[in-house]
This record gives C-alpha cells, sequence and structure tokens, in this order.
C-alpha cells in the first residue's frame, strides 16, 4: 500500500509527534509499505517533501491508499485532522472523529466512563460547584492537568499548600481552559495496548495486549522525562501480577475501548492496588510510537513485531472505510 504518515502538528507534543512519525514510517516501510511522509508544522501547514500539499474535497491526499495519522494533542488527536480525512475521503488508521474528540478531553471522558460504570480515579473539575471542597477531601498528592493535552505536558503534583494548588492551576490553564484535579491513586501504574474496530460493530476484534508494568528511573512519577528520555522508564512485561488481576485489566481496557467507540489503537492505563482493586487512569487513541513508547513494545512483547503491528493498523484503517461506505448516511 502506499500510505501516508502524518506527523508533527500545532500542540506542544510536536516534537513527540515527529519521533512517532519517524518511527512508524520506518516500520511501515519493513512492512513493506510505500511510504510519503507529511509534516504538519508549527503553523499548521501540510508539507510534502518541502512543498505545501493540495487539500481538496473528495481529492485524496498524495494519492495515498490510506493515512497514518500519528499526532499527539489538540489539532491532531482531537478529532480536526480526522474530520479532514473524512472530507478528503482517505482510509486512516486510528480514532474515528468521534472517539477522538471524546478521549482528548480526560473530563468528557471520565464522565463517560462513570456513566458506564468504570472504576476509575476519583476526580473534579476546575471551576465547578463545590470543587475546592471536593479536592480538599481527595488523597495527597493531587495530580492538576489540562484536560486535553497529553504527554504529561503541564502536569503538576500538589502535596498540600492552597497556593500551591492554585500555581498548579495556572499552569495546567496556560495550556488549557479546562483543567483536571485527580486524587492520588497509589498503587503499581499499569498499561495494556488495544487493537480493534469496535467503533464500527466489531465488537470481536478488539484485541488486548500483555499488561506491562512502568518503573520510572528519571523522576519519582512518570513525567515528560521519565516517558521520553533514554534510560527515563523500565518497562516490565508481563507485568508482575496475579492471574486473576492481568484479566481484569485486560477486560477493563476492552471495556474502556468499546465504551468510547475505539477504532484502530490505543493503549489504556491503570493503578492496580493491593486493597480495591484496579482503577482505570485514562486512554489514550494516538499513543507514543517513539522508540522508548509503550505501545508497541506490549504487542511486541505479545508476539507482534512493530512492522506486523504497523501493518496490522493499516489493514483495520482499510477495514473501517470499507464498512463505513456500506451505509447509507
Amino acid at each position: 500500500m502506499k500510505v501516508a504518515v502524518i506527523f508533527g502538528g500545532r500542540s506542544s507534543e510536536h516534537e513527540i509527534s515527529m519521533q512517532s512519525g519517524t518511527s512508524v514510517a520506518a516500520g511501515l516501510r519493513e512492512a513493506g509499505h510505500d511510504v510519503r511522509e507529511v509534516l504538519i508544522d508549527r503553523l499548521g501547514r501540510w508539507l510534502a517533501d518541502g512543498e505545501e500539499v493540495e487539500l481538496r474535497a473528495a481529492g485524496g491526499l498524495l494519492g495515498c491508499d490510506v493515512a497514518f495519522p500519528v499526532l499527539h494533542g489538540p489539532f491532531g488527536e482531537d478529532g480536526t485532522v480526522q474530520g479532514l480525512l473524512e472530507v478528503l475521503d482517505v482510509p486512516y488508521a486510528g480514532p474515528s472523529v468521534l472517539s477522538a474528540s471524546v478521549t482528548l478531553d480526560k473530563l468528557i471522558c471520565k464522565r463517560l466512563l462513570a456513566f458506564h460504570g468504570v472504576p476509575q480515579v476519583e476526580f473534579a473539575e476546575v471551576g465547578e460547584d463545590g470543587w475546592r471542597e471536593h479536592v480538599a477531601a481527595m488523597p495527597r498528592p493531587l495530580w492538576v492537568k489540562p484536560s486535553r493535552l497529553g504527554s504529561s505536558v503541564g502536569i503538576s503534583r500538589v502535596s498540600s499548600p492552597e497556593e500551591e494548588l492554585d500555581q498548579a492551576v495556572e499552569a495546567a490553564a496556560a495550556h488549557d481552559p479546562r483543567v483536571i484535579v485527580e486524587a492520588d491513586a497509589g498503587g503499581r501504574e499499569v498499561e495494556c495496548s488495544v487493537l480493534g474496530n469496535s467503533g464500527i460493530g466489531d465488537e470481536d476484534s478488539v484485541q488486548t495486549s500483555q499488561p506491562g508494568a512502568i518503573v520510572t528511573n528519571a523522576s519519582d512519577w512518570y513525567d515528560f522525562e521519565s516517558k521520553y528520555a533514554a534510560g527515563g522508564m523500565e518497562l516490565i512485561v508481563p507485568a508482575p501480577l496475579e492471574a486473576e488481576v492481568v484479566e481484569r485489566v485486560r477486560e477493563l481496557a476492552a471495556r474502556v475501548y468499546r465504551a468510547v467507540g475505539g477504532t484502530g489503537f490505543a493503549r489504556c492505563d491503570f493503578f492496580v492496588r493491593g486493597d480495591d482493586g484496579v482503577l482505570v487512569n485514562e486512554i489514550n487513541m494516538i499513543p507514543g510510537f517513539t522508540p522508548t513508547s509503550v505501545f508497541g513494545k506490549l504487542f511486541e512483547a505479545s508476539g507482534m513485531p512493530y512492522p506486523d503491528l504497523c501493518d496490522r493498523l493499516v489493514e483495520l484503517a482499510l477495514d473501517r472505510h470499507r464498512r463505513e461506505r456500506e451505509y447509507r448516511f
């Protein structure tokens, strides 16, 4: 296939997306695909071989059979680029417009999961009625985050003083006017990768990886440095968990994926606690694909080499596009 790998973007995760895109392009080439690299620069321009790409409704994208967006954060992981690819009539890997927009917003996603009865970390929205009283009763430390950003950008850890909380809210609000405060969950941080096209009714296609446990080396929590610096974290896979806990993590990962209408792929993050089981932290619909990223490593440890994984995601994209074109809208 001729595949357009789209990376870069306007968000503060631009550099991580550059690394992810380079890795995906290499994996697709190793799987035998013809790859065109499409860079979205910080101004939002689409460039291929240094030239601006012409984007025309129903006009496709550079004659490619399928697109593979590897964009993180706003303007790429939030449904905007997915909507443009729909207008261009190009099959694309990863989440749909709806699942991308819902899952990038942590507050919206957590409320959706609460509706489905999914056990998750306690949270509050800054500015909602009674939020300070709610936050005051949460276990410390608190985690203050922009609602619509990833890669640990804009996150602060708050131990106790009120002014420390206000400073953390201000730092998060510099990235996003919607700010979420989460309670400390404790326990072991565990992640599970997911593949499949649940969002088009193909529930049986959902496949979960062996879960992996995160051990941070660069910091005392899983911050930006731990995620992307060489040696910043260690992934232990299979995670050192009891068999029934492993099955619970995988079951919840698939359940969350189906609840948000996941298509293509995702990584679901958990806290595993000894006293009251497994809590969902969040789901990332376009997880990192850098050499240190967890998503690919978990499927590799589950028997799917990286090039095969990239190839499978192209197949899922084409299958979804074909199925969706069978409906009369």
